[in-house]
């Protein structure tokens, strides 16, 4: 059975982008890679730092309102259209509600063939990214390391702490099947 969709679940800084990136180059066949930081880049201005929308807290936790989630409904299914023409989709994701967060995807993504994998990384190796970054909440890697796999049932699950971009896409590409 052909994968259609790699689920990578990290929190920030945990590798994700980098890994997605990595199995680009990996895999035989071209996949296109969509992150959450590609559809929260999209999101309407006025919906960036609004309780209707999304807000990035000091201490780095995040927190969704109505408009953000009617918005992610449509990315979801949008991501899920291009799959089942035929796209090999990776996402780098960051379920920040855990298990109902794969949930969401899984109703988008019902009837194709999903690799659900859990992208780990020690959280001061996180944190030391997210400061080399610059471009980061300081304190969410922290706070979404463990927080992300809460409840997420995982096919595979990979370790970037010290396994380089590339082994861990080794090691994902070996469980795609197709």
């Amino acid at each position: 059975m052909t994968t259609h969709v790699i689920v990578l679940n990290g929190g920030s800084s945990a590798g994700t982008s980098t890994l997605a990136r990595a199995l680009q180059e990996t895999l035989p066949r071209p996949w296109l890679a969509f992150g959450v930081d590609t559809f929260v880049a999209a999101l309407p201005p006025a919906l960036t730092d609004s309780p209707d929308g999304l807000v990035l807290a000091p201490d780095g936790t995040v927190s969704v309102g109505p408009a953000f989630r009617t918005l992610e409904t449509a990315w979801l299914h949008g991501i899920a259209a291009m799959a089942r023409t035929g796209a090999g989709i990776i996402l780098d994701e960051v379920l920040l509600s855990g298990a109902a967060g794969q949930a969401r995807w899984s109703r988008a993504l019902d009837g194709l063939t999903v690799l659900w994998v859990g992208v780990h990384c020690d959280p001061a190796t996180a944190a030391a990214r997210e400061l080399a970054r610059g471009d980061r909440v300081v304190g969410m890697a922290t706070t979404q390391a463990a927080l992300v796999h809460q409840g997420v049932d995982y096919d595979l699950e990979v370790n970037t702490t010290s396994t380089s971009p590339a082994a861990c896409a080794e090691l994902v590409a070996s469980h795609v099947a197709g």
